[in-house]
């Protein structure tokens, strides 16, 4: 039996009894499908978010990023909600802030690529946000089930930025993080590939 702390989350994602041990911020870190639908973001929280994405590295310093901010009960959340896929909806609604990640794919009016990187980079900003949500007691699940096309269309995003992935956003419910026993089974279910399988090595 594991406490809700780092050092369990630590022994989940280092298989290595010996491994190395990763900080609590990212060994912590996990997306999960219930959030407290009673806890509302500050907006002071929204702010430190979007500042962390803001101070993210990218090519040439393009900064190739843009968010749609919706906090639960407010109009730019209602307008997100409709755009979700029944999958997403199903859980989503229940985050405090639901957040649109968009790239800026190409120069304004041109098919020529604003930065070939832009997608890495808007990756970037988003890790970022992430682990600022962890320092914050926050969790975030990133998700595509959402009608891009709509979305886009509804927020008059121009041609040359994309509407790229959705994150929802908030806190475990008391009692999930509360609890100790049994485990979600997503956690205990997590799993990730052997640092062997992902170096590679000069042939």
């Amino acid at each position: 039996m594991r406490s809700r702390s780092a050092p369990w989350n630590a022994e989940l994602v280092n298989d290595q009894p010996e491994g190395p041990v990763l900080h609590p911020l990212l060994a912590g870190r996990w997306s999960p499908t219930t959030f407290d639908p009673a806890y509302e973001a500050s907006p002071a929280e929204v702010e430190v978010l979007l500042e962390a994405a803001r101070w993210a590295p990218s090519a040439g310093n393009s900064q190739p990023w843009a968010f749609i901010v919706g906090r639960r009960g407010d109009r730019t959340h209602r307008r997100l909600v409709r755009h979700l896929a029944g999958s997403s909806a199903a859980w989503a609604l229940t985050a405090s802030l639901l957040i649109a990640n968009l790239a800026h794919r190409f120069v304004e009016g041109t098919d020529w690529e604003f930065s070939e990187f832009a997608v890495y980079d808007l990756g970037q900003a988003v890790a970022h946000l992430t682990v600022q949500a962890q320092a914050l007691g926050l969790h975030v699940r990133q998700f595509r089930a959402f009608d891009r096309a709509d979305l886009a269309a509804e927020f008059a995003v121009p041609s040359h930025w994309e509407v790229t992935t959705m994150a929802a956003v908030g806190r475990l419910p008391p009692a999930l993080a509360a609890s100790i026993d049994p485990e979600p089974a997503e956690l205990l279910t997590r799993s990730r590939r052997a640092l062997d399988d992902i170096v590679w090595t000069a042939g």
